[in-house]
């Protein structure tokens, strides 16, 4: 695809945020439709124009409202989780720990930061299948092994540096159902994607709060607000990992006095990878099957801010299942029911 077309365009083809996207950059963009309503309010062509057209300007009143709330919101959204105080990277000295870095989301991630000399460290059982930059490097870890992880960190430390980032992004799935489950599969389950993060974050954290500096990314799903039949488990596991991202951040603000420690969470739809070979995802207008390419683009960009924040991929999905628990129970009860489908083994 071009790069012009990608620009209004996804990987995915014409989905909802395409249009949610284009929607935001036109309609409900201050910078556009606040200068054109004091075009149309204060120039006389602009004035002759609403006198033929009443409706006109009450429809962009309307939507410079929107647009200038839209933006405040954000704002203070970004102001809170940041702490209201800002922080310098310096992506020469950064060093990343990425788990689950091996394939998938996780080697996109690492590929992204390494092509930008950032020094990368995956921790994962199997090396990387593709080629990566010079500046990543590889660890075998078993990162459900508080052992393991020590003295991997340890290596790290006398080889890259001291860990200022934390890239928590390893995951399982295995599609069974409760009574179909096991009681091995269903601890390697939290372990990985749940009690890892514990784990790693408490063996790399207390570097970042002796030098206010650093982040803690919590890579989640959309299952975690969106839970059915055959992912009970791993909704399970999620759900834990959201509520993991949200306490640590307001444990860093209150206990440990690192307001500069950032804080990032990623919840995503369906993504074409190992992870989901054995179910049936649709591929939706709305929740489209995901290119891993399309979710690392979106973390690290959210990363390279420097900056606390909540990546949904896709936007319209995201919305939609955060919201979920706040609708009546006889529609979440139902929806839970038709999801069903996606989870069947193929």
């Amino acid at each position: 695809m071009a790069p012009e077309a990608q620009k209004w365009f996804s990987r995915e083809g014409f989905t909802a945020d395409v249009v949610v996207k284009l929607i935001n950059r036109t309609l409900l963009s201050p910078w556009k439709v606040v200068p054109l309503l004091v075009l149309a309010q204060y120039t006389t062509k602009g004035r002759e124009l609403l006198e033929s057209r009443p409706q006109a300007l009450k429809a962009l009143k309307t939507l410079a409202f929107l647009a200038v709330l839209r933006r405040l919101g954000a704002w203070m959204d970004r102001r809170a989780v940041n702490n209201g105080v800002q922080d310098h990277y310096d992506w020469n000295r950064e060093v990343v720990v990425l788990t689950g870095g091996s394939g998938g989301i996780g080697c996109r991630i690492a590929k992204l930061l390494g092509e930008r000399g950032i020094k990368v460290a995956i921790l994962d059982i199997t090396p990387p299948t593709e080629t990566l930059p010079n500046s990543v490097r590889f660890y075998e870890c078993d990162i459900t092994s508080t052992t393991s992880i020590a003295e991997v960190a340890n290596t790290i430390r006398g080889s890259f540096g001291k860990p200022t980032i934390l890239i928590n992004n390893a995951g399982i799935l295995t599609a069974k159902t409760i009574l179909g489950t096991t009681e091995a599969i269903t601890r390697k389950m939290f372990d990985v994607n749940t009690l890892s993060h514990y784990w790693l974050t408490q063996e790399f954290l207390p570097d970042m709060i002796a030098n206010n500096h650093g982040m803690v990314v919590t890579v989640a799903s959309l299952a975690a607000y969106a839970v059915t039949s055959n992912m009970v488990d791993y909704s399970a596991s999620k759900a834990a990992a959201v509520a993991f991202h949200e306490g640590l951040a307001t444990e860093l603000a209150t206990r440990y006095q690192a307001p500069r420690v950032r804080t990032v969470l990623l919840t995503q739809g369906f993504v074409k990878t190992p992870l989901i070979n054995d179910l049936t995802p649709e591929d939706t207008w709305m929740s489209p099957l995901l290119h891993p390419q399309t979710v690392a683009d979106e973390l690290v960009k959210q990363v390279l801010t420097g900056e606390s924040g909540h990546v949904a991929v896709p936007i319209v999905g995201g919305y939609l299942s955060k919201r979920l628990r706040g609708d009546p129970l006889w529609w979440q009860h139902s929806l839970r029911c038709r999801l069903e489908r996606l989870m069947r083994a193929s």
